[in-house]
């Protein structure tokens, strides 16, 4: 016998009527319901399609302070990513593939391909920088704008291979927590509550973000007061599946490009918790490959991958000829 499906449909031009006209009480109240739903359910499975990212444009930056308070954080950072059997893919309309500049023939070809990567293949190659990470103290990354170092001692991390997102193709950690300094420039445009942030930069000290720019300051600043740990990291993650090049202006395709990492301030998980809880987490990307300005990562001292391509041998098996390569 199946799952007995319990159906939720989600329009987001009623949600965000619904977030605008919500005080907190409100709030808490219509996510105190839905957390018991999560909490009774064995499985969650999330199919969203976007038909306009900036949907959530008009509802104010207070209301969605609250709904990432009061409903967003508690019910799927804190207990569904952590306590919840869960996939969340999408499916594909006009508008993603008009987000993505393409025709929608092209863009479902581009969409299967993602999603069907040989994902066995990609879980045994991703084995040998589990291991390294997990033997890593210092991380150094070096880009155009960018000159950032931080610590992932005594944090486990985790290859994502068709297990929780489709598309996948990631392995993540968590910077120790007050470890984070330098600066970093995302190259990456984030969409992120209604609004398509660029030109993102942060500065960190002694793991805070102290300075935070891009082209809409205000509203990013807003976004990351929302509560202490906002400003703090909580994922490190290499992004590695071979048929994702270049952005979508999708973060679920965005933050698993090959040749590209995500830095990502607030919430880290359970499974690798540097300690930081927020509200927000916020997958902000930056791809290393020659046509997106280059760049290296180092681990103690040794430099682990260049313009977007691993250089240690054991490590080469994730470069994106190697995984979509039919042989072992």
């Amino acid at each position: 016998m199946g799952g007995k499906p319990f159906v939720h449909i989600f329009d987001y031009a009623v949600e965000g009527a619904l977030v605008q006209g919500a005080d907190a009480e409100h709030m808490e109240e219509i996510a105190s319901y839905e957390l018991e739903r999560m909490r009774d359910m064995d499985a969650y499975i999330d199919i969203r399609a976007t038909t306009n990212i900036s949907m959530w444009h008009n509802v104010s930056d207070e209301a969605q302070k609250r709904y990432r308070q009061y409903y967003w954080g508690p019910i799927h950072l804190a207990e569904r990513c952590n306590h919840t059997k869960w996939s969340v893919l999408r499916y594909p309309n006009d508008a993603m593939a008009q987000l993505a500049g393409v025709s929608t023939e092209e863009y479902e070809d581009f969409y299967f391909r993602a999603c069907l990567v040989d994902y066995d293949k990609m879980g045994r190659a991703m084995q040998p920088l589990q291991d390294l990470m997990a033997r890593t103290d210092k991380v150094r990354i070096v880009a155009p704008g960018t000159d950032i170092s931080f610590s992932i001692k005594g944090i486990p991390s985790f290859g994502m291979h068709g297990n929780r997102n489709i598309p996948d193709g990631e392995i993540y950690t968590s910077p120790v927590k007050n470890s984070v300094n330098g600066h970093i420039t995302y190259n990456v445009p984030s969409p992120y509550d209604g609004f398509l942030f660029r030109d993102v930069y942060l500065e960190f000290k002694d793991g805070k973000i102290v300075k935070a720019t891009s082209n809409n300051t205000d509203y990013m600043n807003e976004i990351l007061d929302i509560d202490e740990g906002a400003r703090y990291i909580g994922e490190f993650a290499f992004g590695v599946n071979p048929e994702i090049n270049h952005p979508i202006g999708d973060i679920l395709f965005d933050e698993k490009i090959a040749g590209s990492f995500h830095l990502t301030p607030g919430n880290s998980y359970d499974n690798a918790s540097n300690g930081n809880h927020s509200a927000v987490h916020w997958d902000l990307i930056q791809i290393q490959t020659p046509e997106y300005g280059g760049g290296e990562i180092w681990f103690d001292d040794v430099l682990i991958r260049k313009d977007g391509l691993f250089v240690l041998d054991e490590l080469k098996c994730l470069n994106p000829e190697n995984l979509l390569s039919k042989e072992e």
